[in-house]
């Protein structure tokens, strides 16, 4: 019986240790999945203080319910650790880091480099490693390959590396981490079967293909798809709003069409961890190959350049009631990137915030999901969430919806706030128009 089918026996049977380096968005809902099926898992994270509140049964994102954690600890089949010599223990290792872009945009894998440096010091035979850290197509066997393979062992021989690509959803209620199709390549034909073997263990549908080039391209193709979509509505919208068409309306009547179209929607930018990155990496790499990218280069220009345009807007609507923005009081609803949940990651709310004060207004927000407005890669802006009544709504020059969050008391600011700049329509979704609601 081949190594191969010795390791998948033992997945069958539930013998086998998950390791999952990064307990973000990611990383966290994959320990708890492959956990609760009866595996053994490692949550490895380098925020000591992640670890402490795993451990002592806490949840630090939204739609991780603390009693999901609580009852994967009392089951003594889950620790978290930020000791990475420990990276020997597990039979696979998933590795769920960022993979952010640099200040020129290029591709940022330092944490993928050093994460695999930390594997290759402590692999050993027949431990699989799958990246789950979205990238340019060639990262697996171009940039983690090498490090794994310089201590002497051999792919698909003493040890297996697979390409899987993340697809999670935050604050999506009909896809989780079980039922969204998983995507795999491996290295060699072994290094697939094995990954296919465990994450069928845990994801009701795998989907095998050719290659890990093949499955980074998968999710490079899934977030372009939508930026240039998204790119393309956010145009769309500048140009009927000249012609005092709304988009939104144009929209809704072309979404009964049943064939054709499918509706992406505006809004003040991109935010999350994908879509807003993921086509840079892509345009970088095509350079490499004398490819000119231009589309993408296009549609990332569009979409980096709304939260501008939400500014001006803003601005304009100001300044047609005698209100210049520096030194008006602006209430930002919206610190999240993504409705109804707790990632601000790369959230548009951040920097319309920024930029707002760089330009001299006097900046609050409010956001259910988000108590503070917490340090991320680019911004620091050192704001508690506003409690909204009446009366502190009254005190605002102007209210910017960056974010349509379902908690917020649409009603009471429409009534209570003397002009509302709504960068997401949901105002006039809910019926509530008047010369104070402006879009944006």
């Amino acid at each position: 019986m081949s190594d191969v089918q010795l390791l998948k026996d033992q997945i069958a049977r539930r013998e086998y240790t998950i390791g999952v380096i990064g307990l973000g968005y990611v990383g966290l809902p994959l320990v708890l999945r492959f956990g609760e099926v009866g595996f053994r898992v490692i949550g490895f994270d380098i925020d000591v203080a992640k670890v402490d509140q795993l451990n002592s049964g806490g949840s630090y994102i939204q739609h991780v319910p603390v009693p999901r954690v609580q009852a994967l600890l009392a089951s003594r089949r889950f620790e978290a650790t930020a000791d990475l010599t420990r990276l020997s223990e597990p039979d696979a290792i998933v590795i769920c880091v960022p993979t952010p872009l640099t200040q020129h945009r290029d591709p940022d894998l330092r944490f993928v480099e050093k994460t695999a440096d930390a594997v290759a010091a402590t692999l050993r035979r027949n431990q699989l490693v799958c990246l789950e850290s979205t990238t340019y197509p060639g990262t697996t066997d171009e940039v983690v390959l090498p490090r794994l393979e310089a201590r002497g062992l051999r792919v698909g021989e003493d040890f297996f590396l697979a390409f899987s690509p993340e697809r999670e959803d935050p604050g999506n209620t009909q896809f989780d981490t079980a039922t969204i199709p998983k995507v795999v390549g491996g290295v060699t034909p072994d290094c697939l079967a094995l990954a296919v073997a465990l994450y069928s263990e845990a994801i009701k549908k795998v989907v095998p293909v050719a290659s890990t080039r093949v499955a980074e391209a998968t999710k490079i193709l899934e977030n372009v798809y939508r930026a240039v979509n998204i790119a393309l509505v956010n145009e769309l919208k500048i140009a009927f709003e000249r012609m005092g068409i709304n988009v939104w309306d144009v929209i809704e009547a072309a979404k009964t069409k049943p064939f054709g179209f499918q509706p992406f929607y505006p809004g003040p930018g991109l935010g999350g961890h994908c879509i807003p990155i993921d086509p840079f990496y892509l345009t970088w790499k095509a350079r490499e190959y004398g490819v000119a990218t231009r589309f993408i280069e296009l549609a990332g220009e569009i979409n980096a350049g709304m939260p501008g345009y939400v500014i001006h807007r803003l601005m304009d609507a100001l300044n047609d009631r005698g209100k210049a923005l520096k030194g008006a009081r602006v209430l930002v609803l919206g610190a999240a990137y993504k409705k109804d949940t707790d990632d601000p990651r790369e959230s548009p709310g951040l920097e319309i915030m920024e930029e707002l004060i760089h330009k001299g207004a006097k900046v609050d927000y409010s956001d259910p999901h988000l108590p503070r407005l917490p340090v991320v890669r680019r911004h620091n802006i050192p704001l508690a969430s506003m409690e909204l009544s009446e009366g502190s709504l009254r005190q605002y020059d102007a209210v910017l919806l960056v974010t349509d969050h379902s908690r917020f008391p649409y009603d009471l600011i429409f009534s209570s706030a003397s002009l509302i700049v709504d960068s997401r329509n949901a105002f006039r979704a809910r019926g509530l128009t008047g010369p104070h609601v402006v879009s944006a």
